[in-house]
């Protein structure tokens, strides 16, 4: 599926499930949009406020219902182990809740 709108920008913030992500380059010449890496870690601890200005209107559009997570599994908390053990696995494709 395509990604990105027109005049965009696609942030790559890390590749978590072990594997580079991969992007066709004809799409941001096409669209027009720009592809910018982000060091997560660093950004947070060299830029506090710009990341607590970033957290607090993520959260409002979360509030909003602009922002909707993907929850992959869920698991109850005493299967805890099996949850860590998905986790560790690197299949997951969303968010992995795990509920008291």
């Amino acid at each position: 599926a395509p990604v990105g709108a027109a005049d965009g920008r696609l942030l790559i913030v890390g590749f978590a499930s072990g594997r580079i992500p991969e992007l066709p380059v004809n799409l941001t010449l096409v669209k027009g949009y720009s592809v910018v890496g982000v060091f997560w870690g660093s950004f947070t601890l060299k830029q506090p406020e710009d990341h607590a200005a970033n957290m607090r209107e993520l959260y409002e559009w979360f509030e909003a219902g602009k922002v909707v997570p993907v929850i992959d599994k869920g698991f109850a908390l005493k299967d805890g182990i099996e949850a860590i053990k998905y986790v560790t696995g690197r299949n997951v494709r969303g968010k992995v809740v795990v509920r008291p």
